[in-house]
């Protein structure tokens, strides 16, 4: 009897087990190799360790579940637990978003990182739940860069005409209408067949979305404009959070600091040794651009930001040292 009853108990344990183990889903744009697959499965291993198993992931790459905007929605909505997401369509949703878009606002990566971590970035992540979406961690995609099929861009006046595709991004349309450019919104799952057939004669990304994309093989030119930082997002839902222990959110949130490190590992990673490659897939790169040119282009638009945003809300941002 007294064994029979041990039995019971452990079958019991193991049903209970069975039955409390949640498997959330992610999704991203880019392939599970990129760094939105680098970071999320950094994420996911350590939701997994954190809860013993009882919270797992399952990975959705390669815009399985849609675009970037899309995802923002299901998770909004609560059909999709989690997304990795660039911060191109995350304005339309979180406004103050909006101001970290601007062209040309950061100097480098060590700037960009100390903003986003730092008390600005910070306070940014506190404004989604308001708007049915929690920001976990920033994560990152990286400096964005032109690709086209035409010609070399080292000024702006070589962009100008252009059809470029670029992200439903209101703040980086305004800018690249400075630089002559004809901006063609556009969501991430087309934007290969887009290149391919003609469509839009480039995009802009940075080196590890355009290596994890392959867009060498439709796109002969590459120039190392960095015009725009791209931060991305690591974004859940106030559904799923409030369902957490304060030990579990805890985890949460580690996992999602762990993410941040490995997705920016991997940028630094396919900056270091990205550029070498998409030349030996063909690609004609100009290392050096007149950025100063494409700045001088941007004057009248950044008085437009200014009223928008705030000047001194732009001066903060790039005063970080």
């Amino acid at each position: 009897m007294k064994h029979s009853l041990i039995a019971l108990s452990l079958l019991a344990a193991g049903i209970t087990g069975v039955q409390a183990q949640t498997v959330l889903k992610i999704g991203y744009a880019t392939t599970q190799a990129s760094h939105y697959g680098v970071g999320s499965t950094a994420f996911c291993d350590e939701i997994e360790k954190g809860t013993q198993g009882r919270y797992k992931c399952q990975q959705f790459p390669s815009s399985a579940l849609g675009g970037e905007r899309e995802m923002i929605e299901a998770v909004q909505l609560g059909t999709l637990d989690l997304v990795n997401t660039s911060t191109g369509p995350v304005g339309n949703f979180v406004p103050e978003v909006k101001i970290v878009d601007i062209p040309f606002l950061f100097r480098d990566y060590d700037h960009a990182r100390k903003v986003m971590d730092g008390p600005i970035g910070q306070d940014i992540l506190t404004k989604f739940p308001a708007k049915g979406l929690v920001a976990l961690s920033w994560t990152e995609n990286g400096f964005r860069h032109m690709t086209n099929s035409k010609h070399a861009i080292v000024k702006p006046e070589d962009a100008s005409g252009l059809k470029m595709r670029t992200m439903e991004n209101k703040v980086h349309m305004d800018g690249y209408r400075a630089f002559g450019i004809q901006p063609t919104p556009m969501a991430f799952p087309e934007v290969f067949g887009a290149l391919q057939q003609g469509t839009v004669d480039g995009q802009e990304n940075p080196i590890p979305v355009i290596l994890a994309s392959k867009f060498s093989q439709v796109q002969k030119h590459l120039s190392l404009t960095g015009h725009v930082y791209s931060p991305a997002l690591l974004i859940t839902s106030p559904r799923l959070m409030n369902k957490l222990s304060d030990a579990d959110k805890k985890v949460f949130y580690a996992a999602a600091k762990s993410a941040t490190v490995a997705q920016r590992k991997k940028v630094n990673e396919d900056e270091n040794n990205g550029i070498a490659q998409l030349e030996k897939d063909g690609m004609t790169v100009v290392r050096k651009v007149d950025g100063q040119a494409f700045r001088n282009a941007l004057r009248d638009v950044y008085v437009s930001y200014s009223k928008e945003f705030g000047a001194d809300n732009i001066r903060k941002i790039q005063d970080v040292k």
